[in-house]
Parts: C-alpha cells; sequence; structure tokens
C-alpha cells in the first residue's frame, strides 16, 4: 500500500491485492480518496502542535488561573482544579463532569511526568490537569451538556441522539493460549469506541509475536500490509487492539485526531487499509477534531478555538 499527498487537502491510498488473478489478466488495485477542508494546509509535528498549545495556555494562565509550568525543550501548562472550576477545562464540561461519579473518576488518572515539575512532591497531579491532554479535550467536547443530543454531531459518529459516554473502558480481546486482553478505549458511545489523540507521537508499536496473541488477528487483517518501522515493529498498536476490539463487539471504531497532525491521519489510514474483511472496514473511520467542532454549540467552538488552536472547519 502506498499513499500520495495531494494539495494539502486530500489523501489517496492505493492497495495492490497479493496474488495474481487468471494468466492474461491485468492486476488491479483499490484506490482510497480521503478528501479535507481548509484546516488540513497547516501541518504541525508532535512537538510542533505542544508548542503551539504550550504558548495559548500559558497566556490563558496568565489572567489568573491557578497553574504550573513543567521544566523541558517544550514546557506544559498543568492547571490545578477544585469542584467549582479548573482551568483545564469548559466550565459548562467541568460542572457535569463533577456531578457524574463514573466521570469525575477520570480526573484521578495519574500524570506521570510530575519529575518535570517545580516542588514535584507539594500535591499530587493528575493527567487531566495538563493542557496537552488529550482525555481532557474528550471530555471537554462530549461531556459537555446536550452536545450528544445535537443531530450534526451525532450523524458525523454514526451514533443515536443521547447517548451517554463511557471513558476508560475495557474491552476484552481473546489471545491464544485461552488468555484475554482488556485493552482500554478511550471513549464508547453505544457500539462506537472512539481512540483520541492530540499531541501523542503517534500510536505505539510492537513486534509482530505480540500481535500474533490475538486470535482474530488473521481474520481481520492482511498481516503483510501491516506496516512496519525500520526495527521491523508493526506501526499503530493502539489503531490495530482498536479495530480487534470492534470486531469482538460488533461496533464501530473512530480515530479523532487534530488536523494538523497529518502524521497521524496517514498512520490510521494505513491501518484502516490492512484491514481484510469488508464488514469491519466499513465501520472503521477518522474525524478530525477541526471537523467536529463546526457542530458544536458556539461557546465550546470558541473554547477550543482559543485553548487549542482547533478551529472549526
Amino acid at each position: 500500500m502506498t499513499a500520495h499527498w495531494g494539495s494539502g487537502r486530500a489523501c489517496s491510498l492505493e492497495w495492490t491485492p497479493r496474488g495474481v488473478g487468471p494468466v492474461g489478466r491485468p492486476c488491479f488495485y483499490i484506490r482510497f480518496l480521503f478528501a479535507y477542508n481548509i484546516a488540513m494546509t497547516e501541518k504541525l509535528s508532535s512537538s510542533a502542535l505542544r508548542r503551539e498549545i504550550g504558548a495559548r495556555n500559558l497566556a490563558r494562565a496568565a489572567e489568573g488561573r491557578e497553574h504550573e509550568v513543567t521544566y523541558g525543550e517544550v514546557a506544559s501548562v498543568i492547571y490545578c482544579g477544585d469542584e467549582a472550576e479548573h482551568g483545564n477545562f469548559y466550565a459548562a464540561s467541568y460542572r457535569a463532569i463533577v456531578q457524574q461519579p463514573e466521570w469525575a473518576r477520570r480526573l484521578e488518572k495519574r500524570y506521570t511526568a510530575s519529575a518535570r515539575v517545580p516542588r514535584a512532591f507539594d500535591r499530587r497531579r493528575y493527567e487531566l490537569d495538563c493542557a496537552n491532554s488529550s482525555d481532557a479535550l474528550l471530555m471537554n467536547v462530549f461531556c459537555c451538556p446536550r452536545v450528544l443530543a445535537r443531530a450534526e454531531v451525532c450523524s458525523l459518529l454514526g451514533v443515536e441522539r443521547g447517548c451517554v459516554p463511557e471513558f476508560g473502558v475495557r474491552v476484552g480481546l481473546t489471545m491464544k493460549k485461552k488468555q484475554v486482553d482488556r485493552t482500554e478505549i478511550d471513549m464508547r458511545l453505544g457500539d462506537l469506541l472512539v481512540e483520541a489523540k492530540l499531541t501523542e507521537t503517534g500510536f505505539q508499536t510492537a513486534p509482530m509475536r505480540l500481535l500474533e496473541r490475538y486470535v482474530a488477528l488473521e481474520e481481520v487483517f492482511d498481516v503483510d500490509e501491516l506496516r512496519r518501522n525500520d526495527g521491523g515493529r508493526v506501526r499503530g498498536y493502539q489503531l490495530i487492539r482498536g479495530a480487534l476490539a470492534a470486531h469482538a463487539t460488533g461496533g464501530s471504531f473512530v480515530v479523532l485526531c487534530d488536523g494538523r497532525r497529518r502524521d497521524l491521519m496517514e498512520q490510521s489510514f494505513g491501518v484502516m487499509c490492512a484491514v481484510s474483511s469488508l464488514s469491519l472496514r466499513s465501520r472503521l473511520k477518522m474525524l478530525t477534531w477541526q471537523e467536529l467542532a463546526a457542530s458544536l454549540p458556539r461557546g465550546l467552538r470558541e473554547f477550543l478555538a482559543e485553548k487549542y488552536g482547533i478551529a472549526a472547519g
């Protein structure tokens, strides 16, 4: 499979099936074309997007929001919050989160980079305090009251209106030797599983021996089409497990990422095109935060634009 980026608004992927047809018949290929709007014209790396979000949040924090700043080449803003408000969250979303015990527990997800924060032992910090957190972005959007009652949002996602989001859901994947891998999915909406990304460097890699543990791997994927890095590790490990989870549950799987992260988009398309099950492939999709923002309430759109640079498109 090969990927071809066009004028900055589209990507086409060509996939040639393995094997040959009857003698004298030419080999065929399938082309997938994905088109995007003006939000695709800007291309940012993981570190460049972290820098932009860091600068935006330093400006926000200077307006009187309690915060800390991490050490490092690319500084991150760590907000402080209480039961009433939190600088990392849209006000309406945060009020809804603290009133819902299952959602509020997600706020306790541990921050793993506390060593890069001044006075690291003064207090506990959590991942969703960080301005770069994709989990916080996900909850800002989907915990906002009545967002999932909006027909445009539900149509984009392919879910029923009024779905209640579940965060940090574990889905069991059957493995060989009768073992079960409880893989974590960022969010579930009905039968839709969601993987959210923002400034992460990628979707992780893994040696093929780890993937071969999954019983359904060869049923779902053309294994030879899975991309590998120079060290032979398979790219898109999280996406592969997400697709396997959708296969196991009979549901759908969507990747949500920033439209400026063309690298993540290409990785997503690569994994999707390696899916050999036509039924499952039709239930896989990729959506940008910018596309989603166009269907959100005005106040939330303005918050996303100010805090993350996510402009509706």
